[in-house]
């Protein structure tokens, strides 16, 4: 019998100087909080949860990257192959869940979270060089690519409070949607 998914933490930061990435600014930094935090479609900040920022707007946040989920199995396949330990957030996640397989959700698939808010994953996440150089991994961009599990982006649907323990039911999956891993290998231009 599988195991029910659910949020293991939600994970928030602001916009920080850098040094490693050279001069500038990224909000990559999340960190888990505890407690509820509230939901919503994003605003001015750019992104859907309380106490979240996005710094470039641009290309981070809005109505269909608000939240960023990744599975925290594959954050632990990736530790064991980068012999380190990956905590909750290091990716720039949102959320960070268990028993739910991210990168397979089907674009258009809605999930349920903490009884009230709905999100709906939009695609996948596509890696930059800020993300390579906050893993400090040489190749990092490339190499995450080609694994093919990019975590999904979600919109708000239905607002809300959500936190770590919440179920995370997923409420409808459109059989002929692409998953997150399709639409990411398309955009990259990798072999199915």
């Amino acid at each position: 019998m599988p195991r029910p998914s659910r949020l293991l933490s939600v994970n928030v930061g602001v916009p920080q100087e850098t040094r490693w990435t050279g001069p500038g600014t990224t909000g990559i930094d999340k960190r888990p909080v505890g407690g509820p935090v509230a939901v919503a479609p994003p605003d001015a900040r750019g992104v859907g949860l309380a106490g979240d920022r996005a710094y470039d707007v641009k290309f981070h946040g809005g109505p269909d990257k608000a939240v960023y989920a990744y599975a925290r199995e594959d954050l632990d396949a990736w530790a064991a192959e980068l012999d380190r330990e990956l905590a909750c957030g290091v990716f720039g996640e949102n959320l960070t869940t268990v028993g739910l397989a991210v990168s397979s959700a089907r674009v258009g698939e809605r999930w349920r979270i903490g009884g009230q808010a709905v999100l709906e994953v939009t695609g996948p996440r596509t890696p930059c060089r800020t993300f390579g150089a906050w893993m400090g991994e040489r190749g990092w961009v490339r190499r995450f690519a080609r694994r093919g599990l990019p975590g999904a982006y979600l919109r708000v649907l239905a607002a809300g409070t959500i936190e770590a323990g919440d179920a995370v039911v997923v409420e409808h999956r459109p059989d002929d949607a692409p998953t997150v891993t399709e639409v990411f290998r398309t955009a990259m231009n990798q072999p199915a």
